[in-house]
């Protein structure tokens, strides 16, 4: 099980949420929303500290992670998260 950011989904982060070397950002499941991955859940983003991490990457100095009790969503596959021009939106994918 690994995790994929692409350069679009780093570059993203950097605008929006201004991220910089140091930061890291949470990938987190919620119940409702539309996702690919898993029916009736999607993912939620927040920029804050890790507590127990499951997976990890780190790209241009940005920690991105999900907690080690939320890997059940991922169904032991790897997680792609990219950005998406067209439609403004980061988007999750299993690989």
């Amino acid at each position: 099980m690994n995790m994929t950011i692409t350069k679009a989904a780093v570059a993203w982060f950097r605008e929006e949420w201004g991220c910089k070397e140091g930061d890291s950002i949470r990938f987190f499941v919620r119940y409702g929303g539309v996702s690919t991955v898993q029916d009736s859940f999607s993912m939620g983003i927040a920029k804050e500290l890790p507590n127990e991490i499951g997976i990890s990457t780190v790209e241009d100095g940005i920690t991105f992670y999900m907690e080690k009790d939320e890997l059940w969503y991922m169904n032991g596959k790897g997680l792609i998260v990219d950005y998406r021009p067209e439609t403004d939106e980061v988007e999750f994918k299993l690989d």
